[in-house]
């Protein structure tokens, strides 16, 4: 099956024509591929028509099932910076040239947040010529998942209230609630407010999560299906009691409402890149706040119709890529057979102490001295995690011939191969030589897979873990409140759980001025929350904030949308 049509083929060099020669922008690029009606994106990986709700012409729901043993690529990157380093836009351009080489693949993606969409980072479907379409509603409402997820939490906040309200039998402590509000915005006015004003026997302090960082999107993320969804909702726990014990959602009676308005946002989502592979994109989470990927059904979902699967993880791989092997893969089942590390001269030349006015002027020192990130992060994926590991470097028409030598040869004193990509400027083309190196490393054995702690180690235990073996830290301390938080989730029985840490995704360390290779830091850890309904740990390091906020200029500004509803500034 020819997954990329002559068409489409003449299409793609027409616009890598048009984009050199700066007469395309992202947008234009994306309103001049038209989607393909999504019944024939489904019909490429022989997806039963029965089995595809279409959500107008060019995208749909489809029916989650079981995986098969595709090979799955996890893509990741070294710790971002305000140069950019194209982790989708690279997922996406592999992928194109995976079914330019004729293979039957698909990429698992995750679903953009209106927080940063409206924030600081902007859409979130790649770039140039390695885009997922349609852009603007995968980018904004999209299916309503998003929504979905957002008003399932805030009705479980609304029952906790009325109960409380309504005599409560349950007797929980008002000053002890642990369940938050969620909303899809940043907006950092939330973080802490008060609700039932007026009322001085059930006015309390409570505040808002963005929807990201809420338990249902990780619970939504890493359940098997609608009835292992519910009783991971079921299993919430919303806060004590005057006893000290926990209160179970369940306890509320919620979780059938809740999964209720989750029936059909648990189902994944098919779209298409603008080569027309198909792509399914579901769920959310932040990594630097919550576990980073997307969901298990859709991973899986991908895996039983394509022979190759191209997922990623948010973030550097001290995040997205630590979470997705010590928590995805270890509540999925799942072992990646290679992971592709994204970087760019341009972000390890800021990471060796480049300004970003200067990113674009050569400067082979700087990036040297950057390459410590990219090393650090090297080493977590092959010695931590035990996988087979590709560097993509992602191109920019300022990078030298001697910058990029200078990667590669690090990269091969490490025994790993870096290929240089072009994918937002060529699309599948730009990434051919990479599809090689996949395909090349895929004919090796799978390796087993390696977690960074073991689930009979205490919570403080697999902190220190992950931070010592992935960040590189000298230690870790834990406050006085995260101490107690961390023993008391002992203490109800939790701490086999899985740890997901909360930190900034700007350096491996806690402190987002620390860039490079930081040496000779400690973590630390000043909060611990429980996810008992998800299935993990949270804990807290720096000042990392569960709502974020907008900047002095947010990405929203700069939006427009004309009387025939065309929208641009949407990147």
């Amino acid at each position: 099956m020819d997954f990329i049509t002559q068409e489409k083929k003449h299409m793609l060099k027409i616009a890598a024509a048009r984009l050199k020669e700066r007469h395309m922008d992202d947008i234009t690029i994306a309103q001049h591929f038209q989607c393909e009606p999504i019944e024939q994106i489904a019909a490429k990986l022989g997806i039963d028509p029965r089995d595809v709700e279409p959500y107008g012409r060019n995208k749909a729901k489809i029916k989650p099932t079981d995986g098969k043993d595709s090979a799955l690529v996890l893509v990741t990157a070294i710790n971002p910076t305000p140069a950019g380093e194209g982790k989708t836009t690279t997922s996406i351009g592999l992928t194109d040239a995976l079914a330019l080489k004729g293979r039957r693949v698909c990429a698992a993606l995750r679903e953009p947040s209106l927080g940063p969409v409206f924030g600081l980072k902007g859409g979130a479907t790649g770039g140039g010529l390695s885009q997922i379409i349609p852009m603007e509603d995968i980018n904004l409402h999209f299916t309503g998942d998003m929504h979905a997820i957002t008003s399932a939490n805030n009705l479980l906040s609304a029952l906790i209230d009325n109960h409380i309200y309504q005599g409560n039998k349950l007797r929980l402590d008002k000053d002890r609630i642990l369940w938050r509000r969620a909303m899809d915005v940043n907006d950092r006015a939330l973080r802490r407010v008060q609700v039932a004003v007026g009322d001085k026997d059930r006015c309390r302090e409570d505040g808002f999560n963005i929807t990201a960082a809420s338990e249902i999107m990780a619970a939504m993320c890493l359940a098997s299906g609608l009835d292992d969804l519910k009783e991971r909702m079921g299993n919430i726990a919303v806060g004590y009691n005057f006893d000290g014990e926990l209160v179970y959602a369940r306890d509320l009676g919620a979780q059938d409402a809740m999964a209720i308005l989750m029936k059909e946002a648990v189902k994944p989502n098919l779209v298409q890149t603008l080569a027309g592979t198909p792509v399914i994109v579901h769920g959310g989470p932040f990594a630097n706040i919550a576990h980073g990927c997307n969901s298990v059904i859709a991973t899986k979902t991908a895996m039983r119709y394509a022979d190759i699967v191209v997922t990623e993880a948010g973030f550097g791989a001290d995040l997205g890529a630590e979470k997705f092997i010590d928590v995805k893969c270890r509540v999925g089942g799942l072992n990646p057979d290679l992971v592709v590390i994204v970087a760019t001269v341009r972000a390890l030349k800021m990471h060796g102490g480049a300004a970003k006015a200067d990113i674009a002027v050569p400067d082979v020192k700087a990036l040297a001295k950057g390459m410590r990130n990219l090393t650090r992060h090297i080493h977590s994926v092959t010695e931590t995690f035990g996988k087979q590991a590709i560097v993509a470097i992602n191109g920019f028409v300022t990078d030298t011939d001697e910058e990029i030598n200078v990667i590669k040869a690090e990269c091969e004193k490490l025994g790993v191969k870096a290929v240089g990509t072009r994918v937002w400027a060529e699309g599948a083309y730009g990434a051919l030589e990479l599809a090689d190196e996949v395909l090349k490393a895929l004919e090796s054995p799978r390796r087993p897979i390696r977690f960074v702690y073991d689930d009979a180690d205490s919570p403080e235990t697999k902190i220190k873990k992950i931070c010592l073996g992935v960040y590189g830290a000298d230690g870790v301390e834990f406050s006085a409140e995260a101490k107690e938080q961390l023993a008391d989730i002992s203490r109800l029985g939790y701490g086999r759980l899985p740890v997901v840490i909360a930190k900034t995704q700007y350096s491996l360390s806690d402190n987002p001025a620390l860039l490079g290779g930081p040496t000779g830091f400690t973590v630390k850890i000043r909060e611990a929350q429980l996810r008992s309904g998800s299935g993990f740990i949270v804990a807290v390091a720096g000042d990392t904030m569960l709502m974020p906020g907008l900047p002095e200029t947010p990405a929203a500004n700069n939006m427009k949308i004309s009387q025939d509803g065309v929208i641009s500034g949407l990147f």
